[in-house]
């Protein structure tokens, strides 16, 4: 039950994320600027519905590895908006925990340690490795904005660093 309860809250964060974007560019009412205004109307707009799209269903990272099971205790949910100026690189670095996001600007480039390498573009979910060091690069020339949901436990990094191993 705790692991359906957990990936019901994830899937929810990610729904209400894209609605939230979708809701701060709709606009609420529109009128022609040659139209008079006229106070004694109301700007009435027919309801729309909710639209649904899911982006990633799956039980492996990007690099087709099995995710693992979950941990045993109390989860602790986190979520972090990253942006990625043009030109940065990542460091070298593992996740404890399992994670994943939505990219919504720009293209990220995932590379693992074996070379393999993701890039995921504007609009696409990406499921991270666990406990496979890799790193990340922008390689555009725009920054890159990616919202991350980490399936955690309290007091958990949400990456441990690689400074050892040196960026190319």
């Amino acid at each position: 039950m705790k692991k359906f309860s957990t990936w019901v809250l994830a899937a929810t964060l990610i729904c209400s994320l894209s609605t939230l974007n979708s809701c701060r560019k709709a606009n609420t009412c529109q009128q022609k600027t040659e139209e008079v205004i006229d106070s004694s109307k109301t700007c009435q707009v027919a309801p729309q519905k909710v639209e649904a799209t899911e982006l990633i269903r799956t039980s492996q990272s990007w690099d087709g590895v099995e995710l693992p099971d979950y941990f045993k205790g109390r989860p602790e949910l986190v979520a972090v908006k990253y942006v990625f100026p043009a030109g940065q690189k990542l460091g070298w670095h593992h996740h404890v925990a399992m994670n994943y996001g939505v990219l919504v600007q720009g293209e990220l480039t995932i590379i693992g340690q074996d070379g393999k390498e993701k890039v995921v573009h504007e609009g696409e979910a990406v499921v991270e490795m666990v406990g496979t060091i890799h790193h990340g690069e922008n390689r555009g020339d725009k920054p890159v904005i990616l919202y991350m949901f980490y399936l955690s436990q309290k007091d958990l990094p949400l990456a441990v660093q690689h400074p050892e191993i040196p960026l190319e």
